[in-house]
This record gives structure tokens, sequence and C-alpha cells, in this order.
């Protein structure tokens, strides 16, 4: 099988070369390298073009996330395998991409997805949510799980993550103009065409984020858009179910343990992410404004009104 690495970026900043080298040292054979540059004015593109990546250049005003994926996957022709990255996300160890991609050893995988941790120095709710979310328990997925999983059963993160081409192929690739989570709308199709998602806890990148109270009620509120406007998932697979309650109790736990003077900004952080999420479901009472304002992904509203 071929494999290519796929990164989207935009002015990656000093993390970047470290990613590069990452890369380099990986221990498997990669057919292409590229990345899609929607017009970084820093080093981004000659950093890449030293480490051999190919290039493929777009407007910043065209940049989606879907969109953009599916121009690499485009790009990356005659590539079985297709391993795409974000930018601030650093591969641990010389076999992260080989233990990925061993999933496809199993036919029937049509995606694969390994584990984030916290980066140095992340902050206690940033680190309890990426050991929550990315468990040390490696699952293999199938669309008879969703009954016990919920909506959880197509959730991968195309921050690091692995699909193999005729399966993406056979869903029509990745959509373009959703706000963003393009990821689990093709982890969905997916799953609903018989084939499996495995996420590979042994596979392993650093990448997460310190969001502010403000980012995470912007990130909460496109996260109510995204699910307004892809009911289907919800119905084929249900909600999340106890989830949200579960994912309380452990933070609680975590902050009380290693730093209980993060309490009052937990309590913010749930308030602000449930708050937001609720204007998300409900945007289309909104204004144009007031939605580019509440919004992580402003020009997600720009492109809808120009479309």
């Amino acid at each position: 099988m071929k494999v290519a690495i796929l990164v989207p970026t935009l002015n990656a900043g000093e993390i970047w070369n470290d990613i590069l080298k990452c890369i380099d040292v990986q221990e498997i054979g990669i057919g292409r390298k590229i990345i899609i540059d929607s017009g970084s004015t820093d080093n981004t593109v000659f950093l890449a073009e030293q480490h051999g990546f190919e290039i493929v250049q777009i407007n910043k005003a065209e940049f989606d996330h879907g969109y953009a994926r599916q121009l690499l996957a485009e790009a990356a022709n005659g590539c079985d395998i297709l391993i795409y990255l974000t930018q601030d996300c650093i591969l641990k160890g010389v076999n992260a991409l080989k233990k990925l991609v061993t999933a496809f050893d199993d036919p029937k995988v049509g995606i694969a997805y390994g584990r984030q941790l916290p980066h140095k120095g992340a902050k206690v709710l940033e680190t309890h949510a990426r050991l929550f979310n990315y468990p040390d328990k490696s699952i293999i997925k199938s669309f008879e799980d969703r009954a016990r999983l919920g909506i959880k059963t197509a959730s991968c993160s195309n921050s690091f993550a692995a699909y193999r081409r005729a399966a993406l192929e056979e869903v029509g690739g990745f959509p373009s103009k959703t706000i963003f989570a393009e990821d689990v709308i093709v982890g969905g199709q997916i799953l609903i065409k018989g084939w499996k998602i495995a996420y590979i806890a042994e596979s392993e990148v650093y990448h997460s984020h310190n969001y502010t109270i403000t980012e995470e009620f912007k990130r909460y509120f496109d996260i109510g858009v995204f699910h307004s406007t892809n009911e289907w998932l919800l119905e084929k697979f249900g909600s999340a179910g106890g989830e949200g309650v579960k994912y309380l109790k452990s933070e609680l736990k975590y902050v009380f343990k290693h730093n209980p003077l993060v309490f009052p900004k937990m309590i913010m952080s749930i308030g602000a992410k449930f708050i937001g999420y609720k204007l998300g479901m409900m945007h289309e009472k909104l204004s144009l404004k007031q939605k580019k304002s509440f919004s992580m992904h402003s020009k997600y509203w720009d492109k809808l009104e120009n479309k």
C-alpha cells in the first residue's frame, strides 16, 4: 500500500520545523508528502519544500476543512492510504505512522485514527480532555456499535487520521461548505457503508489547545451548528447519551486531584460550552452578524451567503 502524508497549512510557526523532523524519522515508507497552503507569510512553505513536500496553494478565502482535505486527496493520486495531520500535531516516536497504518491489515477498516496526548505544558482542563477522549485502549468501531456508543461511533479526528482511499471514494470524498467536523461526516458515511473505524491507542501524537472561555463558547457554538445542519448523524447514530455527565464527573475528579484552583474556570467553561451549543443549535434565528461573532469559523458564514 502506498502511503501519503497530507497537511493543511497556514503560518505554521515555530513548531512546524519540529513536526517536519518527526515525519522525516518515521520508520515507514512514505510515497507522497503534500501540504495545501492557504497563504502563509512565514517560512512554512519554504521549510516544507526543504523536507521533500509537494506544495498545493489556494487562496485563504477558498479554505474550508473539507474542501482542503479533498484537494489533498486528489493531489495524492496513486496513494492507497491518506494520512492527515494538522500543522500543530507532533508525532511521538519513530513508529507512530507505522502503527497507525497497521490498522489497514483488516480489509474492512476504512479509517484509523491515533491517540492525541496533551502538549508539554498543557493546562489542567485540556490535559483532562485529551486523556478522557483518547484513552490508552484501542477499539474497532462498526455501525452496529451505535446503540452503545451513540454519535461517538463516528468520532475520529483529522488532526491525526488515515483513510483508505477506496472507502473515502465510496462515500464521495470530503464534503465542502461544512463548518467543521468533516471527519465525523465521512466517518458516519463510511460506517453506514459497512466499513469500520479503528482507534489505535499505540499510535500517539502530541496535540492539544489551551482554549480560553470565549474560545470554548465559540467552539461549542460551531458544534451546535454542525449538529443542527447534519441531523442525519443524530438520526442514524443517536446522541452521546450519558457521555456528557461521565465527562463532567471525570473532569471534577481530575481538577480536584491536580489543581482545585482551576474549579472556577471549569464551571465557567461548562457554562460557555452549554450556552454556545444551544445558540449553535438555533443559529437560524440569529443574524449574520451574530453568527459570525459567535463562531470560531466566521468565514464559513460568508461562504454560505455567497454560494
